[in-house]
């Protein structure tokens, strides 16, 4: 038995699209390429935005974590359609799709980063975010991404409607939001505690208006950027502090009586943030990692043991987090015509990977498909 297909106007969905294709490291190409077609259980969607990530930038220039070295191998593959933080209108998909996520043909929609498989030990653990196979949007040949005119939604995808009223570019920040909103999570803040988030840049930012959201005793955001730092105090952080001006380590002992932090949430990537965090850090206090790291980062692992027996905890992606950031995106409480601060036409996506990687003018940088 055939499922019903409801679709745009066939007029309207071209055969070919403007994509970015990667063909390897440093080797991103605008090219055309045919629309795919959505199969039984499918949606297609027309791109309206999709961001530049941090990771994105990583995997454009190489970094082991997704091309391998003598430790690993590689995860990424090379001609897929790179992009995982994306919104679109849904124009073709059968009754199978509609009833699983509960949208319809002109609904707006984001869809989590990760499509599981649903088999592994992870998934059937409910733990899908960890899913052994790791099939991410962006990365891999079996799910092209949103750096294209137009995508599918696979049968495994995780899909949410989201407010046509906000901006693209707007709506496209659900999943950098919802990774900061994960980390914020596994912080465990309490009403007490002062916490103190590295970075002020797309997930830094999530993360202080996430922390804010706990009502802990205070906020404390860490960046070198005034420009950054002035949008983490719109974001509700309670106290700033420029790292090219003061100490932060001596800032938040000050501040606690010489005790140091309740909760650190590193944002940066950048190695020295790490070691900072541990200096700064209370005994017992808990520490939040949720960076790609472009190289290796070495630390003097007793100040986690002996001097202090600190929590390290991981995050990795924004597991049942996505309403939660949904909803703070449609409240419209954040700063997010200065948070989203470019939009680029997709075909200047080289443009925008250079905006991310130099970082002092750009917070994020978005592309826009015609």
């Amino acid at each position: 038995m055939t499922q019903t297909q409801t679709t745009a106007t066939s007029s309207a969905i071209p055969e070919k699209m403007q994509a970015v294709v990667c063909h390897g490291p440093e080797d991103y190409r605008l090219e055309e390429v045919a629309v795919p077609s959505p199969g039984p259980g499918q949606a297609l969607v027309r791109v309206e935005a999709v961001g530049i990530c941090a990771s994105d930038l990583k995997c454009y220039h190489g970094a082991a974590k997704f091309w391998g070295d003598a430790n690993r191998p590689a995860w990424a593959e090379t001609e897929v359609i790179p992009g995982h933080e994306f919104v679109g209108e849904v124009v073709q998909l059968d009754d199978a799709a509609a009833r699983r996520w509960g949208i319809a043909v002109g609904d707006r929609v984001v869809a989590e980063q990760i499509v599981p498989c649903w088999k592994c030990r992870y998934c059937l653990r409910g733990e899908y975010w960890m899913c052994a196979p790791h099939d991410m949007f962006g990365f891999k040949r079996r799910n092209p991404g949103g750096m294209a005119s137009y995508m599918l939604f696979p049968v495994e995808a995780l899909v949410y409607g989201i407010d046509k009223g906000l901006p693209p570019a707007h709506a496209a920040f659900t999943e950098p939001l919802s990774c900061a909103l994960h980390a914020v999570e596994r912080a465990g803040i309490l009403f007490e505690d002062v916490v103190v988030v590295a970075g002020c840049g797309p997930i830094g930012l999530g993360m202080i208006a996430g922390a804010v959201a706990k009502y802990p005793a205070a906020v404390v955001a860490l960046d070198m950027s005034p420009r950054k730092l002035e949008l983490a105090r719109k974001c509700g952080a309670t106290h700033i502090v420029n790292i090219a001006e003061q100490d932060p380590v001596a800032y938040v002992k000050d501040m606690t009586d010489g005790y140091g932090a309740d909760v650190y949430l590193e944002g940066t990537g950048h190695p020295a943030a790490v070691g900072q965090g541990l200096n700064l850090l209370r005994k017992l206090g808990r520490y939040v990692e949720y960076s790609v790291f472009g190289s290796d980062v070495t630390v003097d692992w007793s100040i986690i043991s002996d001097d202090k027996e600190l929590d390290v905890l991981g995050a990795h992606l924004g597991p049942h987090c996505w309403p939660a950031a949904i909803r703070m995106l449609e409240s419209r409480l954040l700063p997010m015509d200065e948070i989203c601060s470019h939009q680029l036409p997709l075909e200047k996506f080289q443009e925008g990977l250079e905006l991310v990687a130099d970082g002092t003018t750009s917070i994020k940088v978005t592309l826009i498909p015609a």
